[in-house]
């Protein structure tokens, strides 16, 4: 039997305290009787430490405890296994604790790079990559570029005039149930850099939204004479109104020159166009 989760809590607090005090105790409450049935299955003689109301422990208890769990190749008191991967708990001992183990992709984004010829492996016009975060060297990148839509991300080239400006810009995918974890900790990561990031997707209420909340400083959108052309209630759905809100107190604060204002116009009248429908040439509209 493992050592309940909670119980491990309530013993690891008990080894601090026994630091300061030769013993501590604990009245039965749930974990302590969880500890009280570990050590009734593993022989643990509690003699007189227990009442019908409290266990008393000390270090004698503790090492016994600790022994066991050495025996079964278990995890000693004060390691604890929440937030490790599966193979950093495999390190531990065999116990593994699935509800607050770190997911594989927790630290992992989907980034575009420029060709890198594999031996075995086609051309490729970019070259898709799913690395660690903290494997990229952010220095080396002079701007971020956050694509929204999974298959705009694929055909995505940082080769056209609106982003000329950048050498070797970064290239990421903006993440969904397997990568949203890993590009919230490369936006945190980035913001401290103070270079530009670039949003590029859907130029609707809740894409302008969704950029704004991961700290883009600049939207990768359609010329405004282009896009008020082409956008269309079609492309802006109705559930997304209660976004609108928040787009229109941004509007309220910005100069009347700013370039973003007559793209909020646009979504204020419930038009808007998805990434894919993009043509022509595309400009880097600042939130500031």
């Amino acid at each position: 039997m493992n050592l309940p989760s909670r119980a491990r809590n309530g013993l690891n607090g008990v080894a601090r305290e026994l630091l300061r005090q030769p013993t501590v105790e604990k009245p039965r409450r749930q974990w302590v009787d969880d500890v009280v049935a570990w050590c009734h299955q593993h022989d643990i003689d509690l003699a007189t430490r227990i009442n019908g109301k409290t266990l008393r422990f000390d270090t004698a208890l503790l090492a016994q405890i600790n022994d066991v769990l050495e025996s079964a190749r278990l995890a000693p008191l004060g390691r604890s296994l929440s937030g490790l991967a599966s193979s950093a708990q495999a390190k531990e001992g065999v116990e593994e604790d699935k509800a607050t183990r770190e997911s594989p992709r927790a630290r992992r984004v989907l980034v575009s790079f420029p060709p890198q010829p594999v031996t075995g492996l086609a051309s490729e016009t970019r070259a898709i990559r799913d690395v660690d975060v903290l494997g990229l060297k952010l220095s080396a990148f002079s701007a971020l570029i956050q694509v929204e839509n999974l298959d705009s991300f694929y055909e995505f080239s940082p080769d056209i005039s609106a982003l000329h400006g950048y050498t070797n810009p970064l290239v990421v995918y903006r993440g969904d149930s397997h990568y949203g974890g890993g590009f919230a900790l490369l936006a945190e990561a980035w913001r401290k850099t103070h270079r530009p990031h670039i949003y590029a997707g859907d130029f609707d209420v809740k894409g302008v939204t969704l950029a704004l909340d991961s700290g883009a400083t600049h939207l990768l959108l359609p010329e405004i004479e282009w896009l008020t052309q082409h956008a269309t209630p079609l492309h802006q759905l109705a559930g997304q109104l209660p976004y609108q809100r928040r787009l229109r107190q941004l509007h309220a604060s910005l100069s009347p020159q700013h370039p973003l204002r007559p793209y909020l116009t646009l979504l204020e009248k419930q038009r808007g166009l998805k990434q894919q429908w993009f043509e022509g040439d595309v400009v880097a509209v600042g939130f500031g």
